[in-house]
């Protein structure tokens, strides 16, 4: 059985009761423990199983892993993401940033290549890369803050973002299924909304992992996308529904 056919599997085995064990699974799928534990640790950094008790069970509805962890995995795939995502950026630009791992990249890149733009964010840290480069004006929104994702969130950030107007904003999210654009932190969503309003463009960055993810707060229809930039072209029923809304997608 091929790695992805144990994934499904795994996967599978999940649904149908609340824990698999390694050694279980191992004697099923005809191979050692240990490649069973390299499978089960794929899956977990992908956010579809958690760890434990010599074996997995399903990831807890809503769970988030903090900014910090998300930062360490698939760094190669987005720096393929936010080079494209930067690419979009031209001098002179003005955009909104919203806070996560994968804008925190974007952030960098445009630090490093000095690109003139006025960004607004909600994000500390990226207020902070940004703030490096002598080309770029940085503005930091208020709100209530979220330490685990070193972001503020809120009614006081959401009110803030509405006296402004700018070229493009450039969102990450949590999940992205048929049932669109989709966030888990909570205060993320309504952010991410209010950044929409007010920007001419609206620029997904969501790498690959969060196809057919679907989580609690829906930020976006396929219809309120302009783009996705991604590191890897979706297929079947998410192709189908992007292209029949006119988002254009952006892939290595």
């Amino acid at each position: 059985m091929k790695k992805p056919e144990r994934h499904e599997q795994i996967l599978l085995q999940l649904k149908l009761r609340p824990h698999v064990r390694v050694a279980e699974l191992a004697a099923l799928f005809g191979v050692t423990t240990e490649t069973v534990r390299r499978d089960m640790g794929d899956l977990e950094r992908q956010g579809l199983l958690e760890r434990a008790h010599g074996g997995a069970s399903p990831t807890a509805p809503g769970a988030h892993r903090d900014l910090d962890e998300r930062r360490q995995e698939r760094v190669v795939e987005r720096e393929r993401l936010a080079g494209l995502a930067a690419s979009l950026v031209r001098d002179g630009d003005t955009i909104m940033v919203d806070a996560g791992s994968t804008t925190m990249v974007l952030a960098r890149l445009l630090a490093f290549a000095e690109t003139r733009v006025t960004a607004i964010t909600n994000s500390l840290q990226i207020g902070m890369i940004l703030g490096q480069s002598a080309n770029a004006r940085v503005i930091l929104a208020p709100g209530h803050y979220l330490p685990q994702e070193a972001a503020v969130v809120g009614v006081d950030t959401c009110d803030y973002l509405a006296g402004f107007h700018v070229d493009a904003c450039f969102l990450g999210a949590a999940g992205l299924s048929t049932a669109g654009v989709t966030e888990a932190v909570e205060g993320f969503a309504a952010v991410k909304r209010a950044m929409m309003r007010q920007s001419a463009t609206c620029r997904f960055l969501i790498d690959a992992s969060k196809f057919g993810l679907t989580q609690l707060d829906v930020v976006a229809r396929f219809d309120e996308m302009d783009t996705l930039v991604s590191d890897r072209a979706p297929d079947g029923a998410l192709a189908t529904h992007l292209s029949e809304n006119g988002v254009r997608t952006f892939a290595p």
